[in-house]
């Protein structure tokens, strides 16, 4: 082993984070990021829900159920490694968005809020606008006000 490869070997085992350190190491699920990563999403005003056409139905059928709470994590995926994560997002937009300004603002948000709360350093935040909410979408149907 050479002179250079012995000090690599030393920096890399002698490395600590906040995560990882010579008293112990701190594990992160997957759950977790997934859902810190959808809440700081949809802090963002011009994100209208998160998760694609068939995630966003079965939720509004959850929603329907007296008792039954929305998943945080729909529309986001992570990979979460020892010191580090990536994050996938599907979001839908609301009409008249600058898509790129809003998606500037949601990595900017997904990441301060995965790196604070839990020290791993996000190495890509990926953003897939799947679709816009268009005004009236979410009309609820005209009923009769003939009978109460």
């Amino acid at each position: 082993m050479t002179a250079t490869a012995e000090k690599n070997t030393v920096a890399t085992t002698t490395t600590e984070s906040a995560l990882v350190t010579k008293q112990g190491t701190t594990t992160i699920a997957d759950t977790v990021v997934q859902k810190i990563a959808g809440l700081a999403a949809r802090e963002v005003t011009g994100v209208h829900a998160l998760g694609g056409g068939a995630a966003r139905a079965l939720s509004a059928i959850r929603d329907r159920i007296p008792g039954a709470s929305a998943s945080v994590g729909q529309g986001v995926s992570v990979e979460v490694g020892e010191k580090q994560a990536a994050v996938d997002l599907q979001i839908l937009v609301e009409y008249g968005v600058a898509i790129a300004d809003l998606a500037r603002a949601v990595r900017r948000n997904v990441i301060t809020a995965i790196e604070q709360m839990t020290g791993l350093e996000v190495v890509e935040v990926n953003i897939n606008v799947n679709d816009v909410h268009l005004p009236g979408d979410d009309a609820e149907p005209v009923t009769s006000d003939r009978v109460q």
